[in-house]
Parts: C-alpha cells; sequence; structure tokens
C-alpha cells in the first residue's frame, strides 16, 4: 500500500500503464466520494437544490440559477486544486516511462486552471433567456472555443498517459518499472 501512496506523493520515478490506472481510477473514486458525500456535509453541493416555489416570479428563478451555476463553478475549482498535486504526480510519473519531463501535462493542467478560474469568474459566459423573463448564464464564445481546446488535449493526454507503451529499460528518469 505504501507504493500505491507514493504514486500520489512526489514527482521522481516511473509509472506504468497499470498502476496509471489504477491510481487515476482511485483519485475519480476518493473525488466522486469527495463531491457526493464530504460537500453536502460541509453544506456544499456540485448540485443543487432548487425548491421552487409556485409563486417565485422569473427573476428569482433566474437568481437561483445564476447563484447555482457561479457555486458550482467555485466548487469545482477548489476541487480541481484539491486533486491537482496528486493528479498531477500520477501524471508527471507516466510522461517519465516514456522519457518525458511531462511539462504536456504542465500546460495542460494550467490551461484547466484558467479555464476553471475563468469559469468561476463567470468570464467568457453569456446569458441565454430561457423564456418568461428567465435568463441564465450559458458559455459564450470564448469559453466554448478554450473548452474544446482543452477537450482536445485531454484526449492527446490520455492516449499518451494511459495507451502507449513506455520506454524499455532505463532511462534519465529511473528503471524500467517493468524491469525491461
Amino acid at each position: 500500500m505504501g507504493n500505491l501512496i507514493g504514486n500520489f506523493t512526489g514527482f521522481d520515478g516511473r509509472l506504468n500503464r497499470q498502476p496509471f490506472w489504477i491510481s487515476g481510477i482511485i483519485l475519480a473514486v476518493v473525488s466522486i466520494v469527495v463531491s457526493l458525500l464530504v460537500l453536502p456535509v460541509l453544506g456544499l453541493s456540485i448540485m443543487p437544490n432548487f425548491n421552487f416555489d409556485t409563486s417565485a416570479s422569473a427573476a428569482d428563478i433566474a437568481a437561483m440559477v445564476n447563484a447555482a451555476q457561479s457555486r458550482g463553478a467555485w466548487i469545482g475549482l477548489v476541487l480541481f486544486l484539491v486533486f491537482l498535486y496528486p493528479s498531477a504526480a500520477i501524471c508527471i510519473k507516466r510522461r517519465h516511462d516514456r522519457n518525458s519531463s511531462g511539462l504536456d501535462v504542465w500546460i495542460y493542467f494550467g490551461i484547466a486552471l484558467v479555464y476553471q478560474l475563468l469559469t468561476a469568474l463567470g468570464i467568457g459566459m453569456t446569458t441565454a433567456d430561457m423564456g418568461n423573463g428567465v435568463v441564465i448564464p450559458v458559455p459564450g464564445p470564448i469559453s466554448m472555443v478554450f473548452g474544446l481546446v482543452l477537450g482536445i488535449y485531454a484526449i492527446y493526454l490520455l492516449v499518451v498517459l494511459g495507451f502507449l507503451k513506455g520506454t524499455a529499460g532505463a532511462n534519465q528518469y529511473g528503471p524500467d518499472p517493468l524491469g525491461g
């Protein structure tokens, strides 16, 4: 178990595909548990709780939707920051297995952080009229392009980190984790 915990706690060494996937799944499960169980205990939640009063005005509904979007974006940013270090650790070690410094991983996390921050601040958002005076925030063109670039970059990293074989034999980052 100490070796598994070590996957999340530093940037030195190499990580082959199997421990990378196991570590990634563990991290995903922990983040889901935190999102669904721990945050509500703290009075926070990713999922908004809309209790619409039948007498609520369109402005009241729009205000609740706006507040929920803003709150969700800030919670998403905090969760991103909480899980940034362990995520970066497993990704960088995986890139080391392919004899790369992992600069592309840091660039991805930098872009993702900027995107999360812009979303939390409402920058790049526009509004849509849902009818009856209900105006809600929706991603604007800049936000959509940013998200598309981030998505394409994520697919690239998924392939590189999750599916491509590591360097056979020792490299500048350490011995072959498979003993080859």
